[in-house]
């Protein structure tokens, strides 16, 4: 039994002679090596004697890698059906040949070490503290130091020894007390460790499921060791909602959800933001600075301790409850998961860890390579053995412990090439994605990732965040793609952006519009979303600022007119997210707030503005006031996602642009079974305009951007039936049948067939149905086979986005 005695010793001076033990533990203590030379490791591909102390432990992977004992579907074939899904990477088949080699090479090296890939992913159970038998075993990764020591309020901040295994594996363990565990549930904790220069530093564990600092802005965090009694952990009470066939994602901030100027807790956010997000009609949220981050400004990017549960808006079980609640009301929670980069804090966080080492002991690349110059952060080493593990790991816990349905992947365009993007346009050309560029080592940890957490939760969902538009990244791993479920439009945003700030509304092209939401891989899905959270951050502005500017604050009550800039405003606003809803992806996403227009940037406290706390939170009584027009807003983005609710447009394979006028700036499309009619011109009402329709029959307005509901002039009416006639209409192509509507100016007005479906509030009882209730169902599947460009990019009119 491996034990280790409590002791006092100065800090700085490297452990020698025991002087006063204070515990009930001894062991033999480690001697101080001359030198700055570091300890000896095990030879790569060695098998380590010591594995039957962690069951975990894997040899590194070598060129004589022996076969998998276990495989998948996932595993099999060449790696090479990414090809016929894309004819173009043929081209490329020796890179595609290579990744996936080097992807199998890795897979049989941990399935011959660990059994399975989910099986070396519970990394989680044996690194960092876990009780053990009647004692506490903390064990630490960290093959550079040349002694280490246990430290916290426990032994009254005396070290307690450590050992050392031939992987460099540091551990300790501390038997019960009287029937008690050795260290207190809540109480601090880091580890001493001897730098291979002599001198001494504390970190916080890598492995730590908590940590904390005091209670000022830039305060060193501790390690919190996190074990509560039973009457104080939560019970889970609900199961998974079922993975939603198209996700309308609320991608949400907890600290910053509070009205006043605070942080709010997971608590406050269950209680107050989770009923708004399902009365809005969401199925996911996505929450961001869940991972801990020291500095709360990076907007939780800027991770310090992957494991562990921000601290600043709670406690584990408090984050557990809320996403318990939020399954109880159906809503699926991804995780904004960081990494792609840790944070360059040494004393607090991971890159702690890095000594200067050689990259086969380092969770970090060495050099140029292993800092982002932009974010001022560390790099990680996707090919070294311990930090796959360590990342694996991180995935199954959040999926595990905290019950996460999937993941959104921060800053993957880093991730995937060896300059980060920066300062790199790409134009789509095969061979910006597929070359010497590439960063090999990352996309196969990727590959692995996403055949974890697809292995371990079929309905788990992974998103990528990718500027680059990298092909297969959101193919299936068994095609040999990335195997990704979605990639987010990331060029949406700054198409909107440009039109707003450079064009005149009577100069925008119809085209352009259409060529900016449908340029995507029509064989991968995308999450579409007109603003996120970047649009949001100080410095930038949101499309209400951009479209109202100061008049939001002195021109949004309903008890005067509108002034022009207002109804403009919030006209274009209304129709900029149907529009990006409808054609811009298979997904939609909306930032905390944007939904009604939220007024100001957001600017976390900090020194600059005397750590404030006023444009770091959500005003939600604009929204509730019934006298300011953020209610409208706020009703259009309900009965969006209750019309996508009913009749299922977003996940429909159809999408089929049939009309662009450039002269009347017209646009009409269809999307699943529903006719989306927008009349862009800022003054032109188009009466009777003839547009064609998929089926003849008797259409009528489902929703409509003009109705007083969302603050219009309700010019359309509603109980009207548009009888069609045998006639086509515009540039729609195969379609023989068409209807005259009525398009005021600055309006958007949908349409269904009412032969085949009925309205989105009425129910088959007839009473009227609430935003958020029924099922989506689909009529209409691929009209035709789709149209692509050179780069796989799908593109214009009547083009088939799959």
């Amino acid at each position: 039994m491996l034990t280790s005695s409590w002791k006092t010793s100065t800090p700085g001076s490297p452990p020698g002679t025991r002087r006063g033990a204070t515990g009930r533990h001894t062991s033999t203590l480690p001697r101080p090596l001359p030198g700055p030379r570091m300890l000896p490791v095990a030879t790569p591909g060695a098998v380590s004697p010591s594995a039957h102390l962690h069951p975990t432990a894997v040899p590194r992977a070598t060129a004589q890698a022996p076969a998998s004992t276990s495989s998948s579907a996932a595993d099999e074939g060449d790696g090479l059906g990414v090809i016929a899904v894309d004819p173009a990477l043929a081209d490329f088949r020796g890179h595609l040949e290579y990744r996936w080699a080097q992807y199998k090479h890795t897979l049989e090296a941990i399935t011959a070490g660990a059994g399975s890939l989910e099986a070396f992913a519970e990394g989680y159970k044996y690194f960092g503290f876990n009780r053990e038998d009647g004692a506490i075993v903390y064990r630490e990764w960290a093959p550079a130091a040349q002694a280490a020591a246990l430290i916290g309020d426990f032994s009254k901040w005396e070290p307690v020894w450590m050992s050392r295994d031939e992987w460099g594996v540091w551990s300790v363990r501390l038997e019960d007390v009287n029937g008690q565990p050795a260290i207190a549930h809540r109480s601090r904790v880091k580890v001493r460790l001897q730098h291979p220069h002599g001198w001494w530093m504390d970190r916080v564990p890598a492995w730590i499921k908590w940590a904390a600092a005091e209670q000022r802005m830039g305060a060193k965090y501790d390690g919190i060791y996190w074990d509560p009694p039973a009457q104080e952990r939560h019970q889970w009470r609900h199961q998974r909602p079922p993975r939603p066939e198209a996700l309308r994602i609320y991608e949400a901030h907890v600290g910053m959800s509070a009205e006043t100027g605070k942080v709010a807790s997971y608590s406050e956010f269950k209680d107050t933001v989770l009923p708004r997000v399902q009365a809005l009609g969401y199925n996911a949220i996505q929450i961001m600075a869940i991972q801990e981050h020291a500095y709360y400004g990076s907007f939780g990017y800027h991770v310090t301790n992957p494991f562990a549960v921000s601290s600043r808006s709670g406690t584990p079980e408090e984050l557990k409850a809320l996403i318990d609640e939020a399954h109880a009301r159906g809503i699926a929670v991804l995780l904004d998961v960081v990494h792609s980069h840790i944070s360059g804090n040494q004393e607090d966080g991971l890159a702690g860890f890095d000594m200067g080492q050689r990259e086969e002991d380092n969770y970090f690349k060495q050099g140029e390579a292993g800092y982002h110059r932009l974010w001022d952060s560390r790099c990680l080493n996707y090919a070294n053995w311990e930090c796959q593990r360590y990342l694996l790991s991180n995935l199954r816990f959040w999926l595990e412990e905290y019950r996460f349905d999937g993941f959104r992947f921060d800053g993957v365009t880093s991730m995937l090439y060896h300059h980060h993007g920066i300062h790199t346009s790409f134009s789509g050309n095969y061979s910006e994605y597929l070359g010497t560029a590439t960063n090999v080592d990352a996309v196969v940890y990727l590959m692995l990732a996403n055949r974890l957490v697809h292995g371990l939760l079929p309905s788990a969902v992974t998103i990528a965040e990718d500027v680059s538009g990298m092909p297969a990244l959101c193919r299936p791993v068994a095609e040999g793609g990335v195997g990704f479920d979605a990639r987010l439009n990331m060029s949406i945003p700054d198409t909107w952006i440009k039109l707003l700030k450079h064009v005149r509304d009577e100069h925008w092209r119809m085209q352009d519009i259409v060529a900016a939401l449908c340029n995507r891989r029509y064989t991968e899905k995308s999450i579409g979303y007109a603003e996120s959270h970047d649009q949001a951050l100080v410095g930038d502005q949101t499309i209400a600022f951009r479209l109202m500017g100061p008049e939001m604050y002195s021109g949004m009550s309903c008890l005067t007119e509108a002034s022009p800039v207002v109804a403009r405003g919030v006209a274009l606003h209304k129709m900029i997210r149907l529009v990006t809803m409808a054609l811009g992806g298979e997904g939609w996403l909306s930032f905390m707030g944007n939904e009604f227009g939220h007024p100001e940037w957001i600017d976390f406290p900090r020194d600059g503005n005397g750590w404030s706390h006023h444009y770091c939170r959500r005003q939600w009584t604009l929204a509730d006031t019934d006298h300011l027009r953020y209610k409208f807003l706020q009703a259009w983005d309900a009965a969006m996602m209750a019309v996508d609710n009913h009749y299922g447009f977003l996940g429909s394979p159809h999408q089929w642009v049939t009309h662009m006028d450039e002269a009347e700036q017209i646009l009409v499309f269809e999307r699943g079974p529903l006719l989306f009619v927008f009349n862009w011109s800022p003054s032109e009402d188009r009466e009777a305009y003839r547009v064609a329709v998929p089926v003849p029959g008797k259409w009528r307005v489902a929703l409509d951007s003009d109705a007083w509901d969302y603050g219009g002039a309700g010019r359309v009416f509603h109980d009207a039936d548009h009888f069609s006639d045998p006639e086509p209409a515009g540039t729609s192509r195969d379609r023989e049948h068409s209807i005259r509507v009525l398009a005021p100016a600055r309006t958007c007005v949908v349409y269904y067939n009412a032969d085949t479906h009925t309205h989105w509030r009425e129910r088959p009882d007839g009473a009227q149905q609430q935003p958020g209730e029924g099922e989506p169902h689909h009529t209409y599947g691929l009209a035709s086979a789709a149209t692509q460009t050179a780069a796989g990019l799908s593109i214009g009119s009547g083009d088939e986005i799959a």
